[in-house]
C-alpha cells in the first residue's frame, strides 16, 4: 500500500505509538502505518544482545519496567514475561560507595553515626534548620530543606547539575518529586506492585506489538519528507517533539540528550550493580551501566562483563531523551497545545510528543487511554 492509502498513520514506532498501533490493526480492525526515522523499533527502549560478550543491554540506558496499573500491567504481559529484577541503585562519592536514593544507611555512613529509624528525622531536621530556608522557591533550595546542606551537597549537587546541565537554582523544586528519601534501611528504587526486566528483552516486545500484517513499519524514513505524500484526511498521530511538528514556529523547547560509551571489562563483574550513579561534578558521566546484572536468570561468560558510561548533553530536538521543563518552556508548550486544538487529525503525545518525563508504564497508560479516544471517533 501506498502512504495516501493509509487511514491512520503513526510517527514513530516507540511504546506510545507501538501499542495504539497495535490497538488500531488488532481492534479496529484497520491498516496502520507506522513511520520510523531510526532503522530499528522499539524508540529508546530497543535492547539487544552484545556481539563481542552476548550480554544484553538497553541501547539507551538502562530501562527497568515498573507499575501499579493493573490495566498497563494485564496489556504488557500479553507480549512479555518478566523476570524477577529489583532495582538497586548506588553512588559513589570520593571513592566511597553508598546507597541511593538516600536512606538510613546513606545517612550512618556518610556522617559516621548509628541511628534509628525513630531518631532520623530529628535529625534531619536540625540539619535542614541551619540551612534558614523556610519557603524554598527552586530545586536546591527544596532539596536542601528536605535533608540538609552536607547530604544535598554530596549526593544531589553535582549529579543534578550534570544530568540537567544548569545549576539547580534555575530548575523547579518538582523535578525532586522523582526523588525519594528514606528514613529506614529499605535499599527498593521503586515500591509499585510489579517490576522487572523483560526476559527476552524489549525488542521482542514491539516486534509482537507490531506483528499483525495490517501494520506497515518504514524503518530509515523521516516523517517530515514524505509528510505531503500522505493522504489529507488521515489521522496522524506523531509521537515526536511537539516543537518540531510546528516547525518551531514559537521557539524551540530545552531538551537534554543522552550518549553512551562501551567498554568490555576482562573481568566478571566489574561493579556489583546494574547502575552506579557518580555524584561529583568533575566527573563527567552521571553513571555506569552493568547490563548483566539485569538477568540474573542468564548464564553469562565470568570472563568478560560490558560496562556504558552514560553522559548527558544539551540537544536541540534531534536526538532528544527526556524534556528540561521550568516556566519558560511550560509557556512556549502552551503555545503548541493550543496549535494542536485547530488539527482535528493530529494526535500527539509520548514523552516527547507531551513533553513530560514520563515512565513506560505512564507511556502505556497515555497510549491506551489515546486510542480509546480514537475509537470512539470512529462509532
Amino acid at each position: 500500500m501506498s502512504p495516501q492509502t493509509y487511514k491512520y498513520v503513526i510517527v514513530g514506532s516507540g511504546i506510545f505509538g507501538a501499542v495504539i498501533a497495535e490497538r488500531i490493526a488488532n481492534d479496529l480492525g484497520e491498516p496502520v502505518l507506522v513511520i520510523e526515522k531510526r532503522d530499528h523499533t522499539g524508540g529508546n527502549c530497543h535492547s539487544v544482545d552484545h556481539s563481542e560478550t552476548g550480554i544484553h543491554y538497553h541501547l539507551y540506558g538502562t530501562h527497568i519496567f515498573h507499575t501499579s496499573d493493573t490495566e498497563v500491567w494485564k496489556y504488557i504481559n500479553r507480549f512479555t514475561e518478566f523476570n524477577g529484577y529489583r532495582h538497586q541503585v548506588l553512588t559513589t562519592f570520593k571513592n566511597k560507595v553508598y546507597q541511593m536514593p538516600i536512606n538510613l544507611e546513606t545517612i550512618n555512613s556518610f556522617y559516621g553515626l548509628n541511628l534509628k529509624p525513630f531518631e532520623v528525622t530529628a535529625f534531619i531536621e536540625t540539619e535542614a534548620h541551619k540551612s534558614g530556608i523556610d519557603q524554598p522557591s527552586n530545586f536546591e533550595e527544596k532539596a536542601i530543606s528536605m535533608m540538609g546542606y552536607p547530604l544535598y551537597e554530596a549526593f544531589i549537587k553535582g549529579y543534578t547539575a550534570k544530568q540537567w546541565g544548569c545549576d539547580p537554582k534555575q530548575l523547579p523544586a518538582s523535578i525532586l518529586k522523582r526523588l525519594p528519601f528514606r528514613t529506614n534501611y529499605d535499599e527498593s528504587y521503586f515500591f509499585d506492585s510489579w517490576q522487572g526486566i523483560p526476559i527476552h528483552g524489549y525488542s521482542p516486545i514491539f516486534d509482537k506489538l507490531l506483528a499483525n500484517p495490517r501494520i506497515q513499519v518504514e524503518l530509515k524514513t523521516d516523517f517530515f519528507e514524505i509528510r505531503d505524500e500522505l493522504a489529507e484526511d488521515a489521522k496522524i498521530i506523531y509521537s515526536g517533539p511537539i516543537d518540531k511538528l510546528f516547525g518551531y514556529k514559537y521557539g524551540r523547547l530545552e531538551w537534554r540528550g543522552l550518549s553512551f560509551e562501551e567498554k568490555i571489562r576482562e573481568v566478571s563483574d566489574f561493579q556489583g550493580t546494574s547502575v552506579m550513579n557518580y555524584a561529583e561534578e568533575q566527573i563527567p558521566y552521571t553513571r555506569i551501566h552493568e547490563p548483566r546484572h539485569l538477568h540474573p536468570e542468564k548464564v553469562y561468560p565470568d570472563s568478560q562483563t560490558l560496562t556504558i558510561k552514560e553522559f548527558s548533553h544539551a540537544d536541540k530536538g534531534d536526538d532528544p531523551s527526556y524534556p528540561l521543563g521550568g516556566a519558560q518552556n511550560k509557556a512556549l508548550l502552551e503555545k503548541y497545545q493550543a496549535e494542536l486544538i485547530q488539527h482535528e487529525n493530529l494526535c500527539v503525545g509520548g514523552r516527547l510528543g507531551d513533553y513530560k518525563y514520563y515512565d513506560m508504564d505512564q507511556t502505556i497508560a497515555a497510549a491506551l487511554s489515546t486510542y480509546d479516544k480514537i475509537s470512539s471517533q470512529t462509532k
